[in-house]
């Protein structure tokens, strides 16, 4: 066979196997795989300016600690802010606090004394100490004038008798009703009978005024045993040696004075005796 003949061979044959291989079906393509996901960092909280740091654990429960609220802060006390204002009824009048004092003065007629008598002192009662009275008692002794008159003149001493004479000491001093009022003075805070000095020495025109929180009354004067610490214990039995007594500090007597005039409160006239029938 001539060469021409095997190169007309080996082309059909390439041809016909060319032609088999496009009619063979080509197996499908695998579908490509999805992507990973791509790993999230979680972000970090952002801190509050000025917060604590979170402290408890994730999953845990958190309990919010019970409110305590802050202890009541300690009574103030008592005070007042009475300014001079002409004589001793003008001041108390102009002030505002001394409304029932004042009715009670008027009531004992009073109101005169304190206006036209010279260097007293004046221990005025607030509106809040004749607040501070038993039930009824003020209406009682508005409707007992000689009574009320005995119980103002108690608040009255006619002499100067200023914080200086007081301080540092403790003792009687005689009322223009007649009866002591125990002023002490020995610790922090002045005191007459039972009640407070919650301001002294208010110098009006005619006198001295000092504030106090309750009425006064002899009834509530403490015994001189109970002002020098004198005790009463029955169980003290024991002989002790014998010591010398400390002399007991009283207020600067004040000096003699002209009895202050008040004036009489007119008694209830007494029921006429039935005429006995013929």
């Amino acid at each position: 066979m001539t060469m021409k003949h095997l190169l007309g061979a080996a082309a059909v044959a390439a041809l016909m196997s060319t032609s088999a291989v496009a009619q063979t079906p080509a197996a499908p393509a695998k579908p490509a795989a999805a992507p990973a996901p791509a790993a999230v960092t979680p972000t970090p909280p952002v801190a509050t300016p000025g917060a604590a740091p979170a402290t408890t654990p994730p999953g845990s429960t958190i309990v919010t600690p019970t409110a305590v609220s802050p202890p009541p802060a300690p009574a103030a006390i008592a005070t007042s802010n009475v300014v001079a204002k002409g004589d001793i009824v003008e001041t108390l009048k102009a002030d505002g606090h001394f409304k029932t004092f004042i009715k009670a003065l008027d009531a004992a007629n009073m109101t005169s004394v304190l206006k036209t008598n010279k260097n007293l002192t004046v221990f005025a009662p607030t509106d809040a100490a004749f607040a501070a009275l038993p039930a009824g008692e003020l209406d009682r002794l508005l409707k007992s004038p000689a009574e009320l008159q005995k119980l103002m003149t108690y608040h009255v001493i006619n002499a100067t008798v200023d914080s200086g004479k007081i301080k540092g000491a403790k003792g009687g001093v005689k009322t223009v009703a007649g009866q002591d009022l125990i002023l002490d003075g020995s610790g922090a805070q002045l005191m007459a009978n039972t009640a407070d000095i919650i301001q002294a020495d208010v110098r009006a025109t005619n006198g001295t005024v000092h504030v106090v929180d309750a009425v006064l009354s002899p009834a509530t004067a403490p015994t001189l045993a109970a002002t020098t610490g004198a005790t009463t214990d029955a169980a003290a039995t024991a002989p002790a040696a014998p010591e010398k007594p400390a002399p007991e500090t009283t207020p600067t007597p004040p000096p003699a004075e002209t009895p202050i005039d008040v004036p009489e409160m007119p008694s209830a006239p007494d029921k006429p005796a039935p005429t006995p029938q013929g």
